[in-house]
Order: C-alpha cells, then structure tokens, then sequence
C-alpha cells in the first residue's frame, strides 16, 4: 500500500467536506465526526463540515451531534471532499457534492471498496472499522477527549462491542489507549447501542416470534413488512439490533433480517456466526457489500422473491 499522508493531502485546501454512508451507524457517524474534529485542531484555519443523514435517536448526546447537515444545500465546490466508510455511489445526497469537488478522498475498510472510488484512496481491507484507519492516520498527539470518544464509540459499534471476529489484538490496545481520556464510555455504549425503546423490544420480539429457520437450522429470516411497522408504529431506529438478535439463535450460521421501507421496496441485513458464510458475497450479489460477517443490501420487488433468492445464495455457500 502506498503511503497516505491525511495532514499533506488537505493542507492544501480552505474548504474541506466530510460524508459517509446513506443510513449512517456508529462507525461511520464517529469516523465522520472524529476527522471533523481532527482536521480543525490541525487546521483551525480551514472551514470544515460533515454531510449526514439523520443519526437518530441513539446517538442525540453524542460529542459533535450539532455539527452534523442533514441538509444538502448547494455549496461553491469543496477544495477536497472525503469520503468515509464506503465509496462515493452509497453517499447518497451528498454524492453532488464529492463529484464537484476539486480533489476527492476515499478512507475506507470495506472489503467490498478494496480500491476506493476517490482521487486518492486508503482503504485497509478486513480492518475493524474505518474509526481504526483513522486512528492509525492521525498523529495520536492531538487526539483528545472528544476525539477519544467518538473514536472508541465507532470502533465499538463496528466490532460488536469487540465481540467479532474483526476484533485484533491491535484493535483493543487501541481502545485501551483511548479509554485514558476518561470517557464515560458505559453510558456512552448503553445509550448508542444497548438501550432500547419499550416499543423497539416489543417490535423485535415479535420479528424473532415470526421468524423462520431454513436448512437444519443454519438460516434464519426475520421479516417486518410495512403491515407490521405500521402495527407497532415503527421506524427505522426501530429496526437497528433486530438482525443481531436473530444471529444469537442457537446453531445459526446466517442470520437475515428484511423490512419494508416503502410499499415494494426493501432493506436487508445479514449477519454471519462463523466462517461458513461470507455475507458479504451475498450482499455484492444485490449491489450491497459490506464485511465478510455483516452486509447489508437493497432489493425493489416481493418481499417473498427477495428472501427466496438470498437463501438460494446462503444454501449455496453451505453446501445445502
């Protein structure tokens, strides 16, 4: 990998823009927000933003929360334009942004954006989270509390409270090093990504109550079409966690968790318990992409034709 220098690829520039994906999580929410932060310590001088949907419920209290557009005004053309988390084509209405930008830069760790799709690109395949790129990007000097936070919450999120199999050795000294700004970083992991709403559970329950296991119990399918949204007066934030609880099941390889967002169209999220299943492969299969154990995709159709062809493809990968 060439070397990539983030302080001598911007020093150049006045106006710098920041985005991540449509649909933002903990990673990409705490990797946009750190690097906001970092580039105005380094650069007070140069204006800086951050171009997101809206977080959410979850992460209201966060460090930075009201630094964050969730407008897309039009803007004179940025000096550079990064793009963190994913490539340029999930950046959603921030595209017109990256694509009138004097210089682009992509900082990625997906799997699935090996290359990147920026002017200059660094993206380290198979790390844990695009908060861990960055970390190792920045001069750790100048990383302070705030930074600190938004680092480990990113990191955190990404690992599954560094439960998964991305989790290195590396990866926890990192986190150690950043628990010495002294953070409260258990309330700060309860609120973004343990606690729940009453209605959330009860939501969620229900999805695992109407699930359904395929191939001897290798695969399971938890679905919420817009009936049952509707029912229970759900949204999106609701959905967050809900693959995860389907994954916990006792001998499960693959989990798969479908709602419908709009009447026909649908989002899918996968999630593997071991190395059986590349979800990732999966995902790519519908223009999604992801991590080897957790992907996500979009499908426009049946809900019944969606779940039909992603289980054809995990059957594949399972020998079934």
């Amino acid at each position: 990998m060439m070397t990539f220098d983030l302080l001598q690829e911007t020093k150049d520039a006045k106006r710098i823009g920041i985005t991540g994906h449509i649909k933002p999580d903990g990673d990409c929410i705490g990797s946009c927000l750190a690097l906001l932060h970092y580039l105005e310590l380094c650069y007070p001088d140069k204006e800086c933003e951050v171009f997101l949907e809206d977080p959410g419920r979850s992460f209201k209290d966060i460090p930075l929360r009201d630094r964050i557009n969730t407008d897309y005004p039009e803007r004179e053309p940025f000096d550079v334009f990064i793009v963190c988390d994913t490539n340029k084509e999930r950046t959603g209405a921030a595209l017109k942004y990256f694509e009138k930008a004097k210089k682009t830069i992509n900082i990625d760790h997906h799997v699935s954006n090996s290359n990147g799709t920026g002017d200059v690109n660094h993206v380290v395949a198979g790390m844990s989270s695009c908060a861990e790129v960055l970390y190792d990007l920045m001069d750790n000097t100048k990383i302070d509390a705030v930074m600190a936070e938004l680092i480990y919450m990113a990191i955190a999120h990404d690992t599954g409270v560094f439960r998964f199999s991305n989790t290195t050795p590396d990866t926890m000294r990192k986190a150690g090093s950043l628990l010495e700004f002294g953070f409260d970083f258990p309330k700060l992991l309860d609120e973004t990504y343990y606690v729940k709403t009453f209605l959330q559970s009860r939501f969620q329950a229900q999805i695992v109550l109407e699930s359904k296991r395929y191939f001897n119990g290798q695969v399971i399918v938890g679905t919420a079409d817009k009936r049952m949204m509707d029912l229970f007066g759900a949204g999106k934030d609701d959905t967050d966690g809900a693959v995860g609880e389907l994954r916990n099941t006792e001998g499960v390889e693959c989990a798969i968790f479908i709602y419908e967002r709009t009447p026909g169209s649908f989002k899918a999220s996968l999630r593997a318990s071991s190395d059986k299943v590349n979800v990732a492969r999966i995902a790519e299969k519908f223009g999604g992409g992801g991590h080897v154990r957790a992907a996500g995709c979009e499908y426009e159709g049946a809900m019944e034709d969606m779940i039909y062809m992603l289980l054809t493809e995990a059957a594949a990968q399972l020998g079934t």
